[in-house]
């Protein structure tokens, strides 16, 4: 998987610039964008983690689009049929090259996306900004209740 590595400020994203970004918080080496998807800030998650990462139970230990949505599954996300803004629901989208998941986003209430890139910055942009040579493209999107005073259905 691609996301151990990325950088706003370079060719990995092309469409980034031009779509607008802004960064939400500093380089943090912790977690990544799966963990931060998942609204997960203190471990490291991936298919047959390290020592100090994590996986949830029952979740195929691979980067398949299907181990993913398993893996959010858990968590009370179900399949949604796009990444538009939805009144009462937080979506999470899907990055892939060839069949193999490189990047999760969560959507904000304002229907901009936030995202983890790998060990670098948390940044806001928007879900075409990080398509690309790095990433990919979005293959698939999740959505689950917002519920408390954050948003989020942890």
């Amino acid at each position: 998987m691609a996301i151990s590595r990325a950088d706003p400020s370079g060719s990995d994203f092309p469409f980034l610039d031009g779509e607008g970004w802004n960064e939400t918080s500093p380089r943090n080496p912790s977690y990544n964008c799966v963990a931060w998807a998942a609204w997960d800030n203190h471990r490291w998650w991936q298919p047959n983690p390290p020592r100090d990462g994590y996986w949830p139970l029952g979740a195929d230990d691979d980067s398949s689009v299907g181990a993913f949505e398993r893996a959010f599954a858990s968590l009370g996300y179900s399949p949604s049929e796009g990444g538009e803004l939805e009144d009462g629901f937080e979506k999470i989208a899907f990055y892939a090259i060839g069949g193999e998941v490189t990047h999760a986003a969560r959507q904000l209430p304002s229907g901009r996306w936030t995202s983890k890139l790998g060990r670098n910055i948390d940044i806001e942009h928007t879900l075409r900004g990080l398509e690309g040579p790095t990433y990919g493209t979005v293959v698939r999107f999740l959505k689950r209740r917002r519920t408390g005073i954050a948003g989020s259905a942890r």
